[in-house]
């Protein structure tokens, strides 16, 4: 095959699903380099994560890093091009993300306050509720709404909503925030074309949703190959999706293993497409 950081770490995954004389024998024949060592979140010399931030995600996917409650972790989310405002903003004041945490985190020396996103006009004329009904176009409600940080700020929106709802825009803006609560979701739309369009803002169910449906298939492999380290506590449930599919179509068939490191790099499709014609292929 031709290896590269893409497709190499994208097989290897993979390859990662089944038994691991198997993989070894597997990953000779198609000419795959042996895995490397231990994944480490020394920011120094690691170019796998500095790939990673250049690698676009859905914003759920940075979610199930911040929820590890990591300092070391967050700061590799503040590097990333798909983390926006909010996300760091709330990293710089050590918001926790985390089911169950109430308490501050530690934040890394030099992502401190002095870092944090400008705070909106609007929200220091008309604080958080006000700046949320004041927005008048998307921008303004995104701007707006990258100030709703903590739960009791989740709770203040749901709580004004229900008195008088907001803004579409504000709605809106908030919806497509990855830590939208989910029964605050559903009450702005349940009907299809919104939770269609909620989920190509990169808001997802969980990683099995990511690992299955998302494309192209070598950069959603590649974000799960970091899985283990950047979202352990999430990445499991990419790995219960995918492996019954490898067992199934690939298993222990060199021949199909092959066919999927040719596909691999100019294939279109999510993995679960990717795995099953490669193994029809075969």
């Amino acid at each position: 095959m031709r290896d590269n950081s893409t497709s190499g770490a994208a097989v290897g995954f993979l390859l990662g699903l089944i038994d691991h004389e198997d993989a070894d024998r597997i990953r000779r024949r198609i000419g795959l380099p042996e895995p490397e060592g231990p994944a480490t979140l020394e920011p120094r010399q690691n170019a796998p994560l500095w790939s990673w931030t250049r690698t676009a995600v859905p914003a759920s996917v940075l979610l199930w890093v911040l929820e590890q409650d990591d300092p070391e972790r967050n700061q590799w989310v503040w590097r990333h091009k798909s983390a926006d405002n909010a996300m760091r903003r709330a990293i710089a004041r050590g918001v926790p993300f985390g089911p169950g945490r109430e308490a501050l985190l530690t934040v890394v020396d030099g992502l401190g306050p002095e870092l944090e996103p400008p705070v909106p006009t609007s929200y220091t004329r008309f604080g958080l509720v006000g700046a949320l009904r004041e927005g008048t176009s998307m921008q303004a409600a995104r701007t707006a709404a990258s100030m709703v940080l903590e739960r009791s700020d989740w709770h203040a929106v749901t709580e004004a909503d229900r008195d008088r709802p907001l803004p579409g825009y504000a709605r809106w803006a908030l919806s497509v925030r990855p830590d939208c609560p989910p029964a605050l979701r559903a009450h702005f739309g349940t009907h299809r074309k919104f939770t269609r369009r909620v989920e190509q803002a990169g808001v997802l169910d969980g990683p099995a949703d990511y690992a299955t449906a998302w494309g192209p298939a070598s950069h959603v492999l590649k974000v799960l190959s970091t899985g283990q380290l950047m979202f352990p506590a999430r990445a499991a449930e990419a790995e219960d999706a995918l492996r019954p599919l490898v067992r199934d179509h690939l298993g222990d068939r060199e021949d199909a293993w092959a066919v999927l490191a040719q596909l691999i790099d100019t294939f279109h499709g999510n993995a679960a497409e990717l795995v099953v014609t490669a193994g029809a292929i075969a």
